[in-house]
């Protein structure tokens, strides 16, 4: 028989802690965490990455234009594409100064995408306009996939590397549009050709980001 006014004190599942929530109570929402975080390890990889893939691209997009100019450089195409080539040559001297800004090591396939850019664009010119136009439609789609993709990792959390991104993106895009109305389209067994090169591409972008 409990003599004293004192009330048992609850045990086990019943007792209950002074900081635990009331029930109903909903427990609060864990802020997101950001895409990237200043000074992250694993950011500083992945920017390191978008920098590495994106100078090792626009070189070998530079040297694809340079290999269709050696073939096509007396054609009525000349002019297209020394002015598609001017604008992957400013491309490529934004990733270079980025390169050395931010201490990216460049890709070691640097001596492939040198011989295999002049080959691929020599190759399509000599099958002739239509064909070398193909060329920049297919390398072109690979590349804006390619840049929308890194824009929207980038978020808010680089506006100069994604302002640059982006407007290099559209200059692709714009790349891609002179090729179609150069009847790009119309080159002989243009599926299959463009469906090669744009596996190409995205072999060389996996390739680029990794070694």
């Amino acid at each position: 028989m409990n003599l004293t006014n004192e009330r048992p004190q609850p045990t086990g599942s019943d007792a209950t802690s002074p900081i635990e929530a009331s029930p109903g109570q909903a427990e609060a929402p864990k802020p997101a965490r950001p895409r990237y975080l200043p000074g992250d390890p694993e950011t500083r990889e992945q920017l390191a990455r978008m920098i590495r893939v994106n100078h090792a691209g626009e070189y070998g997009a530079k040297r694809i234009y340079e290999g269709q100019l050696a073939v096509l450089r007396n054609s009525s195409a000349a002019k297209t594409i020394r002015h598609m080539q001017e604008q992957e040559q400013e491309h490529l001297d934004t990733f270079s100064r980025l390169i050395v800004e931010r201490r990216v090591r460049p890709t070691v396939l640097h001596p492939l995408w040198h011989v295999a850019g002049f080959a691929l664009g020599a190759a399509t010119a000599l099958m002739g306009q239509r064909a070398a136009m193909a060329c920049t439609v297919a390398v072109e789609e690979v590349i804006d996939e390619h840049y929308a993709q890194q824009a929207e990792q980038l978020g808010d959390t680089e506006p100069e590397l994604k302002g640059f991104i982006e407007k290099f993106r559209a200059e692709e895009l714009e790349h891609r549009d002179i090729g179609l109305a150069h009847e790009a389209e119309q080159a002989p067994a243009y599926q299959v050709l463009t469906g090669l090169i744009k596996a190409g591409s995205r072999a060389a972008i996996w390739a680029a980001q990794r070694f």
